[in-house]
């Protein structure tokens, strides 16, 4: 017999919420194993504080767009390559119990994937940064008069660095719920106080920081964190907006 409720379940709003919930998993899993590879890799931990240090580079050198897109390219390609090599080593200790000569193959043939990765990206960091470093002084002091438009995507990516080795560090919570800090306060945070000492209107930094308190309030409300949990993400948001603002300062003439 028909039922007018089996009609209502074929409907497409029905499915909509599961592909979604589907889609946001994908993430979430994905931002875990960023998470596990950060926590028990040495390297991977190195990696990230690398490249930390060699965006914050390329906003001290001044660097083209061209150039910072590089650099972008050549860290994501050698992170990426660090957590296939995690993995890689996961699957061999999972299938393997005794040590074989193969399984030591497919680690060193992985671990040697991500050092051809990390020396070419050493090779091109040498030649990206050149013109920047030989060219001293003058060029780096001289400068744009206006805010640089990599200082927002690099300063939300340290921040995001920052979080990955929080949550990495204390080992609790997952990549996009709870942990040591929030991620989202530390973003929003990181963003309002940017746009505060930047534009220096307090109205401005009046609707960043209030947009950002709400963002830090919804993860309290949603029990997604605790309340000292989107305190320390605001805090190291803060200080690593402000940490930015200081190297770029003298560079820039508001």
């Amino acid at each position: 017999m028909h039922h007018p409720v089996d009609d209502r379940l074929k409907r497409e709003p029905h499915y909509l919420p599961i592909e979604r919930s589907r889609f946001m998993r994908s993430f979430h899993h994905a931002f875990e194993g960023i998470i596990y590879a950060t926590r028990t890799e040495q390297n991977m931990r190195v990696h990230f504080v690398i490249a930390a240090l060699v965006l914050l580079a390329t906003l001290i050198l001044r660097l083209d767009r061209y150039y910072v897109i590089a650099t972008i390219a050549l860290i994501a390609l050698v992170l990426s390559l660090e957590l296939m090599n995690t993995a890689i080593e996961a699957i061999v200790d999972l299938l393997t119990v005794a040590h074989h000569p193969l399984a030591k193959s497919a680690k060193d043939a992985a671990a040697g994937a991500v050092l051809v990765a990390a020396i070419g990206a050493a090779l091109c960091a040498y030649l990206i940064f050149y013109q920047g470093i030989i060219s001293g002084g003058a060029r780096v002091f001289a400068a744009v008069q206006a805010v640089p438009a990599n200082v927002a995507l690099i300063a939300l990516a340290v921040v995001a660095i920052a979080t990955v080795f929080a949550k990495a560090w204390v080992g609790r919570g997952s990549a996009l719920q709870g942990g040591a800090v929030s991620g989202h306060a530390a973003l929003a945070f990181g963003v309002a106080t940017l746009l505060a000492f930047f534009y220096q209107k307090p109205l401005a930094a009046l609707l960043g920081y209030f947009v950002a308190f709400l963002v830090a309030q919804s993860r309290v409300e949603a029990r997604i964190h605790r309340p000292f949990e989107v305190f320390w993400g605001a805090v190291m948001g803060t200080l690593v907006a402000l940490v930015i603002y200081l190297l770029v300062r003298p560079h820039v003439m508001l």
